[in-house]
């Protein structure tokens, strides 16, 4: 018994935030246990997901059924997954009140969780999309960099099959002949005749950063040797190091930390939507830093150290 219902279990799939959070299309089940989904732009079906971020927020709700819990993860693509953790899952609620506990405490850490697809409608018609959660943990950044690129990689094989589709007609036989995977296809289909043609790209850009932050979470020991070696003896140096020491002194000296300098000048900002990206790059970088260590430290300092958000993609906030 406990085999035949493992065999129609379905897969998690691994999907980014923005593209979840931008799907608007469920499709509920034929019978008691049919499972439901949603259906995303790229034509995703999603009745279980795997996801990972940094822990955003995280809050606890006493009913008369008993605890629930609510709260999201920050993804690389600057967007959330929104998550519930309910009474009729006390199997879960221990750890729940642990995360609680540190997440008041201003700890923020790097989490990966399975969930099921969730929706509600709103009197005006709108649709919103979350997960209640069935497994998670917290997770060390090389977890998060699997995840990371085996999300891409998911992504980019939607978006291949969304271009392919624009040049066929929507049924399976068409779908099939132009390439499109065939386990995708049925959803591909549901997604086109909802959604109609749109512009994937912001789906691209966040394979980027998904990737970017993958990349660079290897850098730590980047720059280590970049400075030049400084002679300490009372030799003359020769004319040839001579030139090489006054083209050095021609170039700003870094000055102090360089997230120190990124959380200062966030911290001077008087916009409501926060710093520019760009504004703090240049920032950094008048202040002696190169443009990589600059941009590395922010993913560092948003992803990893939680010490800043990305509430609009582009401009930045201290995290209280």
């Amino acid at each position: 018994m406990m085999n035949q219902v493992r065999v129609g279990r379905q897969s998690a799939i691994r999907i980014f935030a923005q593209e979840y959070s931008d799907a608007n299309l469920p499709l509920e089940g034929v019978g008691e246990y049919a499972p439901s989904f949603i259906i995303t732009k790229l034509g995703a079906k999603i009745n279980r997901a795997i996801f990972g971020g940094v822990i955003d927020r995280l809050e606890r709700r006493d009913g008369d059924n008993g605890p629930s819990y609510s709260g999201q993860l920050r993804d690389a693509t600057g967007g959330v997954h929104r998550f519930q953790i309910a009474p009729f899952q006390p199997e879960l609620h221990a750890d729940a009140e642990e995360l609680l506990a540190r997440f008041e405490s201003g700890d923020r850490f790097l989490m990966m969780m399975v969930g099921r697809a969730r929706w509600f409608e709103s009197d005006d018609g709108g649709l919103f999309t979350s997960f209640r959660a069935e497994e998670f943990c917290i997770v060390e950044r090389e977890i998060y960099v699997n995840w990371l690129v085996e999300t891409s990689e998911a992504t980019l094989r939607r978006l291949s099959a969304y271009s392919l589709s624009l040049n066929s007609d929507n049924n399976s036989e068409a779908l099939k002949a132009v390439g499109v995977p065939s386990d995708l296809i049925e959803g591909m289909i549901l997604a086109k005749d909802h959604y109609g043609d749109f512009d994937p790209e912001i789906y691209r850009v966040g394979v980027l950063q998904g990737l970017s932050m993958a990349l660079n979470s290897n850098s730590d020991v980047v720059l280590l040797t970049e400075s030049p070696v400084v002679s300490e003896s009372d030799e003359p140096l020769s004319s040839q190091d001579d030139k090489s020491s006054e083209s050095t002194e021609s170039e700003p000296q870094p000055q102090g930390d360089v997230e120190d300098v990124i959380l200062d000048v966030i911290r001077k900002s008087s916009s409501a939507n926060g710093m520019p990206y760009d504004s703090i790059v240049l920032a950094c970088v008048e202040a002696g830093f190169s443009r990589e260590l600059s941009e590395d430290a922010i993913e560092d300092l948003r992803d990893i150290k939680c010490q800043i958000i990305e509430p609009r993609f582009g401009f930045f906030q201290i995290l209280d």
